[in-house]
């Protein structure tokens, strides 16, 4: 069993061709440095970089949902362009020595995916097994695209911990 953790960079495209190439390679140099420094502190590894992002993978889930909230949230504090993040875990397989395959890859990613800037979106079963450790709201299961059936999602709340939902 892994966890998976797929992290980008919101409007990286618009903040490039608004700031010029050498501030988009700032920006994306700051990212990979602090997903270096984060996940050797949380025992995770970055398995992948995907252009403006990343996916990262680790054997202990709550190690995983850990750094992925503690990036967002010096992302939110430290750079102009927030992050999204999608996390999922489960069984999968090794494919050909450095690659993974499995619907808790499929499913990370495609959360990643429809997360809202600066939203870190945890598969139901996470936020289950996890949710006195983290502030969290649980959501309607949401359609995910290559997915039959909505699936159980909840919501990791950054900062103070505070619904932005709630009046």
């Amino acid at each position: 069993m892994r966890c998976f953790s797929f992290l980008d960079l919101s409007g990286f495209t618009a903040y490039t061709e608004t700031h010029g190439d050498e501030e988009a390679v700032r920006v994306l140099s700051q990212l990979r440095t602090v997903l270096r420094r984060h996940a050797e502190s949380h025992g995770v590894r970055v398995t992948k970089w995907l252009g403006d992002g990343a996916m990262v993978a680790g054997t202990d889930t709550p190690a995983v949902v850990d750094f992925t909230l503690e990036v967002a949230e010096w992302h939110l504090e430290h750079e102009t362009l927030p992050l999204r993040a999608g996390v999922a875990d489960g069984p999968v397989i090794m494919f050909e020595g450095d690659d993974y395959v499995g619907a808790a890859v499929n499913l990370a990613a495609r959360l990643g995916q429809i997360a809202a800037p600066g939203q870190v979106l945890i598969s139901g079963e996470i936020g289950a097994r996890l949710w006195t450790r983290h502030p969290a709201r649980a959501m309607p299961p949401v359609p995910v695209p290559g997915f039959t059936s909505p699936v159980p999602v909840s919501e990791l709340l950054l900062g103070n911990g505070a619904d932005p939902a709630a009046p």
